[in-house]
């Protein structure tokens, strides 16, 4: 667990971690597009095409997903014309690309085709509204988030394998869950390996985890924790994943360890109720977080937050709270909105409200770049905040 690392001090391998960190350069800046938009999301292949290489799925608050090349970040094809997108995620053994949409569906493009309608859709039920969404890590299930509507706020399901239809017929959900949470559901996750986990996140300030094995909803709920805020990014850590952590749109960061469900310690690890006021950040302030990026090789959870200005600010999660470790410099010139972590090549993407996508990568020599001047729109996403004042969590031992 993490809180071995910090009783013994630094080991070879964390000491390696923080010096990659502090080592990344920028490789490469995406090419200018015609239209300024903000990156809200990025994603990269699980598959790698031998001609193509990897590539990267960029969701944009204009209402498409583009498609890059990872090494030359080149758009490839984009997807466009469609308002009310949120999330974008691959799945793990194809080069399928989802997201889900405000008007009702979860939609799948073949990230290798220049089409740009859909593949595949698959339809929610009257008046749903999906804000969240993700795909199980065998792609066997997608689960969607809602707004609440009246006063319902569903976790809808979809078994997102091919059938004897084909792509053509669009999909009905399996069902949904419906008692567990109160207000719109901002952030689902599967478990990075067992299928059948997932925890979502929403503006009533609960997270939730379920096996969705279970026959009803009461039975697959088997904990549920409170962040006493409006949750805003949530993830899985720890060895076998069996933590769950999420950030607030208030800047909080709350970190849950799921092995003390059947015993008497408490599982909340940390509890922030505002990381701002509290870290020590070398270069200067934090604005805000942006998510989590758990690393296996050394068991270490880092938290990920910027600064209006487009510095990037990487920080070390430990039981007795977050440590700066290094600041990356030079690259956005404006608030960085996304990032996505590639564990094989340790190479980072970040893509932010100045239309920039860029790749960093450990120990490469820096291109000489001109940093952009602000391209920073009218935002059309707002965000909600809610604070709660109900216990710091609760939870359902299993039976």
């Amino acid at each position: 667990m993490l809180w071995i690392f910090t009783t013994l001090g630094y080991t070879p391998d964390m000491e390696k971690m923080e010096e990659q960190f502090a080592n990344l350069n920028i490789v490469k800046r995406s090419s200018e597009t015609k239209e300024p938009t903000y990156l809200l999301g990025i994603d990269t292949s699980k598959t790698i095409s031998a001609e193509k290489g990897s590539l990267v799925a960029v969701l944009c608050s204009s209402g498409s997903i583009r498609i890059y090349d990872k090494e030359r970040l080149n758009i490839l094809r984009e997807f466009r014309g469609y308002p009310g997108l949120n999330g974008v995620k691959f799945a793990s053994s194809h080069d399928s690309v989802y997201s889900s949409c405000a008007d009702g569906t979860v939609k799948c493009w073949d990230a290798r085709l220049a089409s740009n309608k859909p593949v595949q859709l698959f339809k929610g039920y009257p008046s749903n509204i999906f804000i969240s969404f993700d795909i199980s890590c065998n792609d066997h299930i997608i689960c969607a988030g809602t707004e609440k509507v009246d006063d319902d706020a569903l976790l809808v399901f979809w078994d997102a394998r091919i059938n004897s239809q084909g792509l053509s017929a669009p999909k009905d959900p399996l069902g949904a869950y419906s008692e567990t949470h109160s207000d719109d559901i901002t952030q689902v996750c599967f478990h990075p390996r067992d299928p059948n986990m997932v925890v979502s996140g929403s503006t009533d300030g609960l997270v939730n985890v379920f096996d969705i094995s279970a026959d009803n909803e009461e039975d697959a709920l088997v904990t549920t924790c409170n962040s006493v805020s409006s949750v805003s990014s949530i993830g899985w850590s720890g060895k076998e994943y069996k933590q769950i952590y999420c950030m607030t749109h208030d800047e909080g960061f709350c970190w849950w360890d799921l092995n003390h469900l059947d015993t008497d310690e408490p599982i909340t690890r940390l509890n922030i109720q505002d990381v701002r006021q509290v870290i020590n950040v070398k270069e200067g302030v934090l604005d805000y977080l942006i998510g989590g990026l758990y690393h296996e090789k050394t068991d270490r959870l880092f938290v990920v937050g910027g600064t209006n200005q487009g510095i990037i600010h990487v920080m070390s999660c430990t039981a007795s709270g977050l440590v700066h470790v290094t600041s990356l410099q030079g690259g956005h010139a404006a608030t960085v909105r996304s990032f996505c972590w590639n564990m094989q090549d340790d190479s980072l993407l970040t893509g932010g409200e100045d239309a920039q996508l860029l790749l960093w990568k450990p120990g490469a020599t820096e291109k000489t770049f001109t940093k952009k001047d602000s391209m920073k729109i009218a935002s059309s996403v707002y965000q909600r905040v809610r604070v709660h004042s109900n216990d710091s969590y609760k939870r359902r031992k299993k039976q």
